[in-house]
């Protein structure tokens, strides 16, 4: 099983740079508050990384 990560919006992204609210959008995040589960990739850690001051990330295993 591969591990799996919670992403959490906690902050908005009106006033942000462009590359930043696309990051968002590319990680399927629509709203503020809403959760989105990805696998645990280097592409998605890079993602998280680049908005990294606007979500909170939650591990868990892939169950």
């Amino acid at each position: 099983m591969s591990k799996k990560l919670k992403i959490k919006q906690v902050k908005s992204s009106i006033g942000r740079l462009t590359n930043q609210k696309r990051t968002i959008k590319a990680l399927g995040i629509r709203k503020l508050g809403q959760v989105v589960e990805h696998n645990d990739t280097p592409v998605i850690r890079g993602m998280i990384n680049t908005v990294k001051h606007l979500v909170t990330v939650e591990e868990s295993n892939g169950e």
